[in-house]
Order: C-alpha cells, then structure tokens, then sequence
C-alpha cells in the first residue's frame, strides 16, 4: 500500500471517531449516561491511535522524508501540521482533566468544550494534510522513499501500538459506532 494512502484511510477511522466523541461529549453535557470503558477507549483511541501511532508516523517518517526531498518546513505546511499535533495534545488533556474534574467531580462544560476544540482542529487538519500534503507527497517522493516509509509505518506501528491493536481499534470503533451514531 502507498504510504499516504493509509494515512488517509487512518484519517476515515479518525474521522469516524471524531463524530462519536461530538456525541459522547453533548450527551455527557446534557447529563447522559456514558459507561466508562467507552470514555476509556475513545481516550485511549485519540492518544494511542491518533497521537502515538497516526501522527507519529507523520512527524517521525513522511515529514521528514519530504523536508529531505526539498519541501520547506514553513512553506510546505509542515510547521502547522507539528503546531497543531502539538495542540491536539493540549486538548486531549483538557478532555481528561476535565473527566477528573475538580475534587472527584468532572467539568462536562470542559469536557463538551476540549472536544469541540479538538474536533475542530483534527477536522481541518485532515482536510489539510488530505488535499495539499499527501497530493504534495505523492508528487516529490520516489519509490526508493515511499518503500522506506511503508517498511517505517509497519515498525512504528508494532513498536508504538503493538500486534494486533489496530485490530481492537477497529472494533472498538465498530462498537462505539453501534452506540452512537446509529
């Protein structure tokens, strides 16, 4: 498989996600129920899936193999997409604090708030990275680089994720799909 091309069809499981975690964060905020191993694997989904695993490979492999193709770290997105990684990550924290709350007792309103920040940002970071840095990709690296990147996302993901895991995710998101967007 082209490396960019599952990127992409990562960001579809991101996608998905992203949907459920509008629907999880209003129901919690309307004062819904939602059981804890869901909170607990759409967590685990955005800091392992999305952080560890997805944008991992980005920074780690595909960025840098375009800088060494000639694409500038400012000009060629590259910059934003690392700030706004970065900024991901101050969500996802603000989504579990606010699940710890103050005392024992979570913030929904900061709860609702970090997801809608964090579903807004990943939102056009996707569409960003799908329709100027992968065509871009696809475009400047050779064979030789994108058979490297392949063989790197396949080590990244053992070594990040482990065996198997991005099967659980799979089915998780199948789950929580059933759940809440049905």
């Amino acid at each position: 498989m082209h490396a960019t091309k599952e990127l992409i069809l990562e960001h579809q499981d991101i996608e998905l996600m992203l949907e459920i975690l509008k629907t999880v964060s209003t129901r919690l905020l309307d004062g819904g129920a939602v059981p804890p191993e869901h909170l607990e694997g759409i967590l685990e989904f955005l800091t392992v899936f999305v952080d560890k695993c997805h944008h991992g490979k980005e920074e780690k492999y595909l960025f840098r193999a375009m800088e060494a193709a000639g694409v500038d770290h400012i000009t060629g997105h590259i910059g934003v997409l690392i700030y706004e990684h970065e900024q991901g990550r101050i969500h996802i924290a603000r989504i579990k604090n606010g699940l710890a709350g103050t005392l024992g007792v979570p913030d929904m309103t900061e709860v609702r708030a970090a997801a809608a920040d964090y579903v807004e940002l990943m939102v056009q970071h996707i569409t960003t990275e799908n329709t100027d840095v992968f065509p871009m990709a696809d475009k400047i690296l050779d064979a030789g680089s994108v058979g490297k990147l392949c063989e790197n996302f396949k080590k990244h993901e053992r070594e990040w994720i482990g065996e198997g895991k991005h099967e659980e995710f799979h089915t998780l998101l199948e789950t929580l799909q059933d759940v809440y967007l049905k």
